[in-house]
């Protein structure tokens, strides 16, 4: 895998991906940025939030459940002096489908943080990573 960062201007940096995507990274006005994007830190919570979600549906979907939508809400926080690295994670996830177990929800979730989600599994090198789940039962 491959990538590369462009020094734009200021605090201003443009990611480009080697699947041939880009994203424009900045910083707040009191940092010189002129908050035109996402910070990179954002991003790094957003690709394992994206990890994680991906494997979650994936495995409910094999799993026969009747999954119709998947959303994570990530809280996190950082170390107070440099390098300023995350220390705690918290995913809560919100699964929206049809019959959904909840033994299977969880299932998920655990073999996302165990066993697949590359990003979430590096991080937890440094972060206490804690997840949990609520299921949105839709009717028929």
């Amino acid at each position: 895998m491959e990538a590369r960062i462009k020094w734009v201007e200021q605090v201003s940096f443009l990611g480009e991906t080697e699947s041939g995507h880009a994203i424009l990274m900045d910083g707040p006005p009191e940092g010189g940025g002129r908050n035109l994007g996402p910070r990179p830190m954002e991003l790094v919570l957003l690709g394992t939030g994206g990890c994680t979600t991906y494997d979650v549906i994936h495995i409910l979907k094999k799993s026969r459940q009747n999954v119709t939508n998947c959303m994570v809400k990530i809280e996190a926080e950082r170390a107070v002096e440099d390098p300023k690295v995350f220390t705690k994670i918290h995913f809560h996830f919100i699964v929206t489908g049809k019959d959904l177990k909840s033994e299977q929800v969880e299932r998920a979730i655990h073999l996302s943080a165990e066993k697949y989600c590359s990003a979430s599994i590096m991080l937890s090198k440094m972060a206490d990573i804690t997840h949990d789940f609520e299921i949105i039962q839709e009717t028929p």
